[in-house]
């Protein structure tokens, strides 16, 4: 690595870890959780974040984007909530005599989607194009969104009161999926003192700007990935199709962001290249919840997709993984 490629990689690390370390403040004893969310940033991947009320889903997001000095919006999801709240709509203007479009809140850097699966499917749709293609369509005209763009979105499990269950496309469309889970006992007594009278997030100031967070993922998207690891992916992915347990596999989406993900998981470690454990780690969260088991329903669900990526990952470390030591 040339000495300019070194202080770049170095700038990388600076960066990266005031950010981790600014989210780190609010959300206690869940560092996994936030270096996917800072992962999801820098791939240009979304980010879905499904668990119980109450265990700093929308806290997280709302860290995330207090660390970034960028435009940011948040979207309520209730089941009045129409698809032109989301995009926004053409008004007329009786002045002019024209129509004028009015943004929805889906213009900003960081959106959060808050509760996202309360709201009707109708209105769940109006963000796949936004979420794919960085742009909203109203009327004919096509609007792009600003750069970067990254939609965090906290859901309640489906058999929660109330809730819609996500189209596969629109699951299709997050990069990542993952849980918070409760915080352990010594974590949890610490917030009972810390934030009794306070509230974290008014201490949290941007530590970097949205045109730093773009050379962040310039330089993560530089990443060397070996055509090994490439096949590697790729044989994951093939497996989920014809896995007896599954009525729908990873889709050819899942595989590139898989990748993108592993580019910048490996960029956090300080490397410039992808290693098969970068792939391995990311699995979980990105695969599972695109993933349709043929037999199950409600919980189980969840259960019976990560036991078919658990068994896919030691058959396809058998035939693939093993070779890739040699072909790295």
């Amino acid at each position: 690595m040339t000495e300019t490629a070194t202080e770049t990689a170095t700038d990388f690390a600076r960066a990266t870890t005031a950010i981790l370390d600014s989210v780190a403040r609010v959300i206690d004893g869940k560092p996994d959780a936030v270096r996917s969310a800072l992962v999801c940033l820098l791939a240009e991947g979304h980010l879905l974040i499904e668990d119980v009320p109450g265990v700093g889903k929308t806290m997280l997001a709302r860290a995330l984007a207090a660390s970034v000095d960028a435009t940011v919006r948040r979207i309520q999801f209730t089941p009045d909530l129409l698809p032109g709240d989301v995009t926004g709509v053409s008004v007329f203007n009786p002045v002019d005599r024209e129509f004028e479009f009015k943004p929805g809140a889906i213009f900003a850097n960081i959106v959060i989607a808050d509760e996202i699966n309360r709201s009707s499917p109708k209105t769940q749709s109006a963000l796949l194009e936004a979420m794919e293609e960085g742009q909203v369509t109203v009327d004919g005209q096509t609007y792009p969104l600003p750069d970067p763009f990254l939609v965090v979105a906290t859901q309640n499990p489906l058999e929660m009161e109330g809730t819609y269950a996500l189209p596969e496309a629109q699951r299709d469309r997050f990069m990542m999926r993952i849980s918070m889970g409760y915080p352990d006992a010594s974590s949890e007594a610490l917030m009972l003192r810390q934030r009794d009278t306070v509230n974290p997030l008014d201490s949290i100031a941007p530590v970097v700007s949205s045109t730093r967070v773009a050379e962040l993922i310039a330089w993560a998207r530089a990443v060397h990935v070996a055509p090994a690891i490439e096949e590697y992916a790729v044989a994951l992915a093939a497996a989920t199709r014809s896995h007896p347990d599954l009525r729908l596999g990873a889709s050819p989406r899942a595989t590139l962001q898989l990748v993108r993900a592993a580019k910048v998981w490996a960029a956090l470690d300080g490397r410039g290249f992808v290693i098969p454990d970068d792939v391995t780690a990311l699995l979980h969260s990105v695969f599972t919840h695109r993933l349709i088991p043929t037999r199950s329903a409600g919980g189980a669900r969840a259960r019976s997709t990560a036991d078919a990526i658990a068994t896919i990952l030691d058959r396809i470390a058998a035939s693939v993984r093993v070779p890739l030591a040699t072909r790295q």
